[in-house]
């Protein structure tokens, strides 16, 4: 950990002699160097490269005619919509009159298979599915697949992709550690391991019966790396390739291309009202709670919680604990609550809301701004059906966007009341500036930059869906679960149990849940179902 990281020892800044203080900062180097050898802005060139790769990729190979072929796809889906049942029941009875006309029965029988083979043809074109751009690299980036009784097949169809992301991380990570100024030798002799566990993870992730119960692979990739650090303990080889915050923050740049800020204006005011303002009032009232009432000695432990629990769950609790200087511990407690409750609320808030009776519309906004993980909103609204899922997803992606402001406010929080001494010099702006997490700026400037490519060029959701879809969300993906398995690797139960001595981390989490349940459903209500009622009707 970073020497000026706050102690967990007590709840106020350390003593004047404690270098968490950051009353007298160290030297600063150049914004050049810093640039050349920060790990915040490797992850920005790093992602930044990634995506101009793929960017690339789908430009270059796009159809000289996909503009026609996505207009003659959206009109072979007016013309199937047109195909009703009562349109062809009567192009049917015509057909029948017609061949009545005939006198003999062998013209009838003709009349007849003509009319089978017409009908037969309107099925085919209504069933045909719309064309839909896929990036070239698609084949050579994948992840293990779903798999029931046969391990093997969660690779025999995607090994080739496998083995490309081996080897683009490989060879972006030994070069990015090298111009920091670190082994690439190293790197390379210590990552197969690390991607090997991954590797593991992604395939325990992908038996159907654990998937039905959708027990993720960031839950088996912590799992994965839990065990082997406290059972055998991590081998001193593989330390070189746990790079969990570089991994973290080239996953979160890579991000920053999905959250398009195009879909914000399309998502419309009532998700705005219900992500941006229920989760600030409960960020901060949680954390309030957890340092009045709880009295929990770390603050940073405190802090990322509150993060994790109000926001967007895994990621927004990496982005906070890079602005708190969070211990790996405190991180790896706070994504296990999260991941475990997340599993739990994705199973019974629809049941619930189904047992009440609860509009699907007002039930997709009260799941989207209430349970952590994106993918786990999906799969909650979807068991609601397809209004639910889109209200959900529609107000997930929403509170998304919050995870660069709030890492920026915590950030400047941290430096100026947290970490400040207040018998010691007032830190200066600059020092803010240096403690920012520069990779928020890398996920702002990439959402930026793709949501006017999206929306200003040329068969823009085509090819930016197609390069999401086909490379950068698997590479993100990859990424993640890469971190997973270094938190595991480097985190020791023995260094958890004072955090959690208690209950007190638990108990935080539970009470701040409860407020965000109750509090994201009278808001989701007056905005949904009052204030804008008539605008989210169907």
């Amino acid at each position: 950990m970073n020497p000026n990281t706050p102690s967990a020892e007590n709840g106020d800044t350390a003593p004047a002699d404690d270098d968490a203080t950051l009353a007298t900062p160290p030297p600063r180097p150049s914004l050049w160097k810093d640039m050349t050898t920060n790990e915040d802005w490797w992850a920005i060139w790093c992602a930044a490269l990634l995506l101009l790769i793929a960017f690339a990729a789908v430009w270059i190979g796009q159809p000289e005619n996909l503009s026609e072929l996505v207009a003659g796809s959206a009109t072979e889906e007016v013309s199937s919509v047109e195909t009703t049942p009562e349109n062809a029941a009567s192009s049917l009875e015509e057909a029948d009159e017609s061949i009545e006309t005939e006198d003999t029965e062998s013209t009838e029988d003709a009349g007849s298979d003509q009319i089978e083979t017409q009908a037969d043809g309107e099925q085919e074109e209504a069933e045909e599915e719309p064309y839909e751009y896929a990036s070239p690299l698609k084949p050579y980036l994948a992840k293990p697949g779903k798999w029931t009784d046969n391990p093997l097949d969660a690779i025999s169809s995607s090994w080739q992709g496998i083995l490309g992301v081996f080897l683009v991380i490989s060879a972006l990570f030994a070069f990015a550690n090298q111009m920091r100024g670190k082994s690439a030798s190293a790197f390379l002799a210590a990552f197969p391991v690390v991607f090997l566990l991954a590797t593991l993870a992604y395939w325990m992730s992908g038996q159907s019966v654990v998937k039905a119960y959708n027990l993720e692979y960031a839950l088996w990739a912590l799992l994965v790396g839990l065990i082997i650090s406290n059972t055998i303990g991590t081998p001193d080889f593989l330390r070189p390739a746990i790079s969990t915050e570089f991994f973290i923050k080239t996953g979160l740049v890579l991000l920053g291309a999905e959250v398009l800020m195009s879909r914000l204006l399309a998502l419309g005011l009532p998700g705005v009202f219900v992500a941006w303002l229920v989760t600030p009032v409960v960020l901060i009232t949680t954390y309030w709670f957890g340092q009045k009432i709880l009295k929990i000695k770390s603050k940073s432990l405190n802090m990322v919680i509150s993060a994790d629990m109000s926001v967007c769950g895994v990621s927004a609790a990496i982005a906070t604990a890079a602005a708190c200087k969070a211990k790996k511990e405190e991180l790896s407690l706070s994504i296990g609550l999260s991941l475990g409750f997340t599993v739990i609320m994705m199973a019974v808030m629809p049941a619930v809301i189904t047992a009440v009776g609860m509009d699907p519309i007002l039930g997709g906004a009260w799941l989207g701004g209430t349970i952590d993980a994106t993918g786990a909103v999906a799969a909650a609204g979807a068991v609601l059906g397809d209004e639910a899922l889109e209200v959900a997803a529609t107000v997930k992606m929403i509170q998304n966007i919050l995870i660069g402001v709030t890492a920026f406010c915590v950030a400047i929080y941290w430096v100026t009341f947290v970490e400040r001494d207040p018998a010691g010099p007032r830190i200066g702006i600059s020092e803010i500036w240096y403690r920012f997490p520069k990779f928020v700026i890398g996920f702002v400037s990439m959402s930026i930059l793709f949501s006017i490519l999206y929306s200003y060029m040329t068969n823009g959701p085509e090819l930016i869906n197609a390069m999401i879809g086909g490379s950068t969300k698997t590479l993100r993906g990859w990424f993640f679960c890469l971190a997973f398995v270094s938190i595991g690797l480097e985190t020791n139960f023995r260094q958890l149990l004072p955090q959690l001595k208690g209950g007190k981390p638990l108990v935080l989490y539970v009470c701040g849940q409860s407020l965000n349940l109750v509090l994201t459903l009278v808001v989701a209500y007056l905005m949904f179902k009052v204030v804008f009622a008539d605008t989210v009707a169907p």
